[in-house]
């Protein structure tokens, strides 16, 4: 196992051939795709041929970027996955947060411990000059995860999906975080009491 990251209570850790039932039940609850497909489950094939495929390669295009398998530390169960990526056609030093995690681990903050691990790692190990995350105006959970991992309101945009998705006439909302932003935040939170400081 590659570990990529380590938080409190995950592990995010490279993709393998063998995780294609962990994506296939992952992509199967309709309740987790509802803001994705819609509801439609990814067929295997789909995970098979082109999905996992695809999340493999990234390890090979992008030293440090890609996606990763969200495991829960104490039992080993997985979780779902994050992604900090290069966007396609996106400025040098952008990145790009994303997650899937299953319905189980909804509402116990495992989203927002991964998000915030992945932009400190960004920052103060990869050398990212932004994150950007977006997501359907309509899911409000998204978005408080989002707000909760430091990231900051930028925009109301529309984009096309492939399938229809309920709520997708009011659009899709941006969220970021720079650099400079991040790191009075992080000397704010470094000189806390009770918090070390490095002296």
């Amino acid at each position: 196992m590659q570990v990529f990251l380590e938080t409190d209570r995950l592990l995010l850790r490279r993709f393998t051939e063998d995780d294609v039932e962990n994506l296939v039940e992952l992509d199967s609850d309709p309740e987790v795709m509802r803001f994705i497909t819609g509801g439609r489950a990814t067929p295997r094939e789909e995970v098979e041929n082109e999905l996992l495929p695809a999340f493999l390669d990234h390890y090979e295009r992008y030293a440090g970027y890609g996606f990763w398998a969200a495991v829960e530390k104490p039992t080993g169960r997985f979780l779902g996955w994050f992604h900090f990526r290069p966007a396609e056609g996106a400025p040098p030093g952008e990145v790009e947060l994303g997650y899937r995690l299953r319905r189980s681990a909804w509402g116990k903050g495992y989203a927002t411990e991964g998000s915030r691990a992945l932009i400190d790692k960004g920052f103060t190990e990869l050398g990212v000059e932004r994150v950007v995350a977006s997501t359907m105006v309509v899911n409000v959970a998204s978005s408080r995860v989002m707000e909760k991992s430091g990231l900051r309101f930028v925009r109301v945009f529309r984009q096309p999906w492939p399938d229809y998705i309920e709520g997708e006439e009011k659009g899709d909302v941006e969220y970021a975080l720079s650099r400079r932003e991040w790191a009075p935040a992080t000397r704010v939170a470094s000189t806390r009491p009770g918090s070390r400081t490095g002296r």
